[in-house]
């Protein structure tokens, strides 16, 4: 795992790229990269390469990048792995290619020789790229299928910069620092920023599945090169087959871990004691012949937010070795400065405050390679308020959506007129006003505010500022295209199609990757390996959740292999006390970098409401943890990056 940066100077009054400025955004991602750094600036001054690297596989200096083929012509900065590059460099090596590392960066560069931009089809793994051709005079930029890996880019006039991480292009002295009034708007509701937008106005996040190639004039060109939903159904699959479909998932999870045990460093796994991760131990531990490294986190002073119980349980029954770590509030506000340093942009999940102790914990270790269990919740029904939402459509959204418009107006305005006296709404609430508005029912699993309530932290000014913007239509959007490609009318598959497109790749693992890698510590995610994905994508909703139980064909495929106290156990989720550290050691320090924040220059809250909610929430009344979290991560971030004040 690496950071990759860069420069393209292209059009008639070209500049050629300063290697200063470029080591300078380069070494802006040391974290991402201890244990070597390089650059490239092609002869004519045109690119510049920046490349930092953490030493996982073939750790001799061959490794070090860029990287470019035998004649120089194709260079390569790539952040990522490659899961099946030796039995691709056995193909090429026969078609006369030669390699001078072990690594899986050569064979990028080799297989793009022969395949061109089409190369990352043939890939399995997790990458960002940045590759230039020098033949063609072009700027290739590419992210993988799920969106494991952020690849970020600017366009100035007469120039591209790209990198790893948005800091490295606010490293470039040309780059100006302005908030992104629409990303600011549907952060509110995602808590992330949509692809392609970031807070940063002028600077773009690729999206999942994306190539962009850029020419010698400057012209961009984006495609979308894999869809889940596009590949051809395995031949000979049964999809509608219970115990066919089980024995596949445990065999596309086993192999997807075990290509994830590609290192020549040692590696472990993220153990919570829920079923994703002690799968990941449980499948892992068939295949080595050592003991897995497991990492656990806890809570000093909230008990019940601990599952050390059954990580033990999991570490015990498969002989790990095992470590653990205990965190409380002061742990949090200490972290904060590094967690708006490391974030760039805010990604408003208290999660990462746990996940950045846990990985600390492994680097410790000298574990440089983690596997987490990120993405089987999203694709095996994991969560409670999924199954609400897939049951209302079918139960009450679709017959609502049989009346006529106006009567659905005039129930959403009783309902809402009447939530407002009770101070209460919920999933009812949200489903009459979708049927009332004619919009999609599911926006996602992680939902602060949406259109109608988001009016009420905005200030008038910044409601005016932003009038026809609506963060439905990123969902809508989103929808259409599940829409077009499924062959069935499964809305649970239009759900998770949803989440692997947004939530999944902007926040989880954005998170995931921001966080884990501010230890130098890689994250691999084996459930979203991309053919358990495809094949997932195709299972009818009902063999994934059946009686009320979530996760029910994962927990089929785990059946024998895990004990039925981990397979069964009540879902918990990984989480933190945030919501009770608001009401107490954390209040005073939420309150004052909301209230105080030089985003209030720029116009955009209303800061009475927010106080309300701040007030509300300490004094128990509501539980406003989330949008009060969402505004704290947003008034750091402004502070340190915009205003440029010491987080």
């Amino acid at each position: 795992m690496c950071g990759i940066c860069g420069v393209f100077e292209f059009g008639a009054n070209q500049r050629p790229v300063e290697e200063t400025t470029l080591i300078r955004m380069r070494d802006t991602m040391t974290h991402r990269g201890p244990d070597d750094a390089g650059t490239y600036i092609s002869p004519d001054g045109r690119v510049g390469l920046g490349h930092r690297r953490l030493s996982i596989v073939d750790l001799s200096p061959a490794g070090r990048q860029p990287m470019s083929n035998e004649d120089g012509s194709v260079w390569i900065t790539f952040n990522g792995e490659i899961y099946n590059h030796a039995r691709l460099r056995v193909d090429l090596e026969r078609k006369g290619h030669t390699y001078r590392s072990r690594t899986d960066t050569e064979t990028l560069v080799h297989l793009y020789e022969e395949e061109g931009a089409d190369f990352v089809r043939l890939l399995e793994g997790m990458f960002a790229i940045g590759l230039w051709d020098a033949r063609k005079g072009e700027l290739l930029l590419v992210r993988d299928r799920i969106g494991i890996k952020p690849l970020y880019y600017a366009v100035l006039p007469g120039t591209i910069l790209f990198g790893s991480e948005i800091k490295a292009i606010l490293a470039h002295p040309r780059v100006s620092r302005r908030i992104d009034l629409a990303a600011f708007y549907h952060y509110l509701t995602f808590i992330a920023a949509p692809a392609p937008r970031t807070l940063f106005q002028g600077i773009h996040k690729i999206p999942p599945a994306t190539r962009v190639t850029i020419d010698r004039k400057g012209a961009i060109r984006a495609e979308t090169y894999w869809d889940p939903l596009d590949a051809p159904p395995e031949e000979g699959a049964r999809y509608e087959d219970e115990e066919y479909s089980a024995a596949r998932v445990r065999d596309l999870l086993g192999r997807a871990i075990e290509k994830r045990m590609m290192a020549d460093v040692p590696f472990g796994v993220f153990l919570s004691g829920g079923l994703d991760s002690s799968a990941n131990v449980a499948l892992m531990a068939r295949v080595m012949n050592r003991p897995v490294r497991t990492f656990s986190v806890g809570f000093k002073d909230h008990p019940s937010y601990n599952e050390f119980h059954y990580a033990r349980k999991v570490a015990a029954l498969f002989s790990t070795d095992h470590h653990e770590v205990q965190i409380g509030s002061r742990d949090l506000l200490d972290f904060m400065p590094d967690l708006i340093f490391h974030q760039d942009e805010p990604i408003a999940d208290w999660v990462c405050v746990p996940l950045h102790y846990v990985a600390r914990l492994a680097r410790q270790t000298g574990t440089i390679v983690v596997q987490v269990g990120e993405g089987s919740d999203e694709q095996f029904f994991g969560y409670d308020h999924y199954v609400r939402f897939y049951r209302n459509q079918a139960r009450y959204f679709r017959r609502l959506m049989k009346l006529p418009r106006a009567v659905r107006r005039a129930a959403y305005e009783g309902a809402r007129g009447l939530a407002f006296l009770l101070h209460r709404g919920g999933d009812r609430l949200d489903l009459l006003r979708s049927a009332a508005r004619e919009e999609t029912f599911f926006w996602g699993g992680a939902i602060a505010w949406r259109e109608e309530e988001k009016r009420r932290p905005l200030s008038l000014d910044a409601r005016l500022r932003i009038d026809g913007l609506n963060s439905h239509d990123v969902v809508l959007g989103i929808d259409r295209q599940a829409t077009r490609r499924l062959q069935d009318d499964d809305f649970g598959k239009r759900m998770i199609y949803l989440e692997l497109r947004n939530r999944l790749a902007e926040l989880l693992l954005m998170r995931v990757d921001k966080i884990t890698m501010a230890s130098s510590v890689e994250a691999r995610v084996p459930f979203l390996d991309h053919a358990l994905v495809e094949f997932t994508m195709r299972l009818p909703t009902d063999l994934k959740i059946r009686g009320g139980r979530t996760k029910y064909l994962l927990k089929k495929a785990m059946t024998g292999i895990l004990p039925d106290e981990i397979i069964h156990r009540p879902k918990q989720g990984f989480g933190a006390p945030v919501k009770e550290w608001l009401r107490g050691e954390l209040y005073g320090e939420a309150f004052s970098a909301v209230m105080h924040s030089r985003l209030r220059q720029e116009n955009l809250l209303d800061y009475d409401h927010v106080e309300r909610l701040f007030l509300a929430h300490r004094a128990s009344s509501r539980d406003h943890s989330w949008h009060l979290w969402t505004l704290y991560n947003l008034s750091r971030w402004y502070d340190h990056w915009i205003a440029r004040e010491a987080a």
